[in-house]
């Protein structure tokens, strides 16, 4: 495990410069890649815009957080699902990406709830501070996204499960987090001989 302080990471998510991102990315991984690791992951949704700045030229192969979210979402049949996240995450084409190659559909936070969740997420739930109007907003806003026919939601933050689960979601949540780590053991425990 190696990692840059989120600090050096917002600088560059802040001016938008997701080559700046990547380039923290591949320094970890280069250091990883050293440490004799086999592939690697990173359970930060919102850093993965940086990945096309790192696939290419990383030493080993990454699994993909929101393509682990993806794959779990087809196989449990859902065909619609809610994104939550920043508002960097939920404007970019992270999950829609992932999700189309799957044949799923979404949607995403209207423009005030990006605004807010993101408030929440970088002011309130990064300091450990949780509310109980903050889980009355997500189940307003999760609603809403039943309403327009979702079938589950995507927890694509590492901090909003620490509020938000299936017993009080309006609807299954899709935790990335637990997910890609979840992923990263069977991964791991793999018989040498499964290809990567």
């Amino acid at each position: 495990m190696h990692t840059h302080a989120l600090a050096e990471y917002m600088k560059c998510i802040y001016r938008g410069q997701w080559q700046c991102a990547g380039d923290l990315m591949l320094s970890s991984a280069n250091k990883l890649a050293k440490t004799g690791a086999d592939f690697l992951i990173c359970p930060d949704n919102t850093i993965h815009q940086a990945f096309a700045y790192v696939e290419a030229r990383s030493p080993l192969p990454w699994l993909h957080i929101a393509e682990v979210v993806a794959a779990e979402a087809a196989e449990r049949g859902f065909r619609r699902l809610g994104l939550t996240g920043t508002r960097s995450l939920v404007e970019s084409e992270v999950y829609p990406e992932k999700l189309a190659a799957r044949g799923l559909d979404y949607v995403r936070p209207n423009t005030a709830e990006r605004e807010k969740i993101n408030r929440i997420i970088l002011d309130e739930l990064v300091y450990g501070i949780f509310k109980p109007e903050t889980v009355a907003y997500f189940q307003q806003v999760i609603g809403r996204m039943k309403d327009e026919g979702c079938d589950a939601v995507v927890l694509g933050c590492t901090e909003i499960p620490l509020i938000m689960n299936d017993s009080n979601s309006p609807l299954p949540t899709l935790d990335s987090t637990r997910l890609l780590a979840r992923a990263a053991l069977r991964r791991a425990v793999e018989p040498a001989a499964t290809p990567a």
